[in-house]
């Protein structure tokens, strides 16, 4: 949703009309902000379309909210195609299932479609890993996913992706779409969510408890992030064992699961508990909504982004906490393109977790943090011209332009 909704205010300057396809939000339990509508312009259209109630499709297991709209998105769209000339399809969605409509819409009406992947969606990542570790439902999302996808890329006409990796193991998987145009795309830091976090500022109630210097995360959580995180409560703990001080500090994971509000179950509050730092840890599972997390990062001392231990993860979340420009401490998988990315905005504390240096330089961070003497960061503009919002959506438009041309 974030991909879209960042990138609407732009089409147009591209040369791209763009009409948006959505489930009602009444249908979702996910976390809503109505705030979010500020950033889209009245001019755009957008069609929502309803869902199957989870009370029942839960019933046989199916509670995605792609599963459940399926049916509806395929009505809705039918009846679009029908009355009025159309010349791509966009999918921009991690609710991978509702692709596959796309081939059936090229068969029937002749119009080409692009796939957004924000994350991967056949995956053999937690195939191996214990049962404890695996998402919810793992043994048939892993089977449906398998199935699924196939469909949607036999053919589909371009690619656009968070991650280069990630296209490269599509188009290895499936021949037929080696040649297709494709895209590493990140996302964009959009300007406009700052203000309009900072002008509805007093509707949120403040999370962070302001006796003590927060450290803070908002985003998920997960077995996969363990090993970066760690590099951090390490640190904590050493430093907190030798100076009583250090309890000043006070380390916030925020949103950390996908689950319904309060089902979640902590995934890194679990490793602060082994090091005996819980006290000093507050990891909080529900998720808040967009504009909430927006203000919680401007209230916030300092901020901790930790990256997966799968080198495709591009942590596309990055850009709200660089917009916010406070201290900022990143730890990822070396190969991840976040790395590169913190790098060309010249951000301070971007490490990789198995750099052997990485600990001491932690700890010297916090250290900084608790004395008061971390900067505030100035990044390059280069980079920030780079990656804005805007840009991103000149590169979507570009691919967009040479499927077009390919269907000559």
């Amino acid at each position: 949703m974030q991909r879209i909704r960042m990138s609407l205010p732009y089409f147009s300057q591209f040369g791209w009309e763009p009409e948006v396809v959505t489930v009602d939000p009444v249908f979702s339990e996910m976390a809503k902000d109505s705030l979010l509508l500020q950033s889209i312009s009245s001019g755009i259209k957008i069609h929502r379309v309803k869902a199957f109630k989870k009370y029942w499709t839960s019933k046989f297991g199916l509670g995605s909210i792609a599963l459940r709209s399926l049916y509806f998105y395929r009505k809705k769209v039918n009846e679009l195609l029908k009355t009025k000339q159309y010349d791509l399809i966009y999918f921009s969605t991690t609710q991978f299932p509702v692709c596959i409509l796309g081939a059936y819409w090229k068969k029937k009406y002749g119009i080409p479609y692009v796939i957004d992947m924000q994350d991967p969606w056949h995956s053999d990542y937690y195939k191996n890993k214990p049962r404890h570790q695996q998402p919810k439902k793992y043994w048939l999302s892993y089977r449906m996913n398998r199935f699924l996808e196939p469909k949607a890329m036999k053919y589909v006409d371009g690619l656009i992706s968070v991650s280069e990796k990630y296209i490269v193991d599509l188009k290895d998987r499936y021949p037929a779409i080696k040649n297709i145009p494709a895209e590493t795309i990140t996302f964009g830091a959009f300007e406009p969510d700052l203000e309009i976090a900072r002008k509805n500022s007093l509707l949120f109630d403040n999370i962070l408890d302001p006796a003590y210097i927060n450290l803070v995360y908002i985003g998920r959580g997960g077995h996969d992030m363990q090993q970066a995180a760690n590099v951090l409560f390490k640190a904590y703990s050493a430093l907190l064992e030798k100076n009583g001080s250090f309890a000043k500090i006070k380390l916030w994971f925020i949103g950390t699961s996908y689950a319904p509000s309060g089902k979640g179950v902590p995934t890194l509050l679990p490793l602060a508990e082994k090091l005996g730092i819980a006290d000093h840890v507050v990891e909080i599972t529900d998720r808040i909504s967009f504009y909430h997390t927006l203000v919680t990062l401007q209230l916030a001392d300092a901020l901790f982004v930790p990256g997966s231990d799968d080198p495709r993860y591009t942590a596309s979340k990055i850009f709200p906490y660089l917009l916010a420009k406070k201290p900022l401490l990143a730890i990822f998988n070396k190969a991840s393109s976040a790395i590169e990315i913190l790098n060309e905005y010249r951000a301070k504390n971007a490490y990789n977790y198995e750099d052997p240096d990485v600990p001491s330089l932690v700890e010297k961070f916090l250290n900084q943090l608790l004395a008061g003497s971390l900067a505030m960061p100035e990044y390059e503009p280069a980079a920030l011209e780079k990656y804005d919002a805007k840009s991103m959506a000149r590169q979507q438009c570009l691919i967009f332009d040479t499927v077009m041309q390919n269907q000559k």
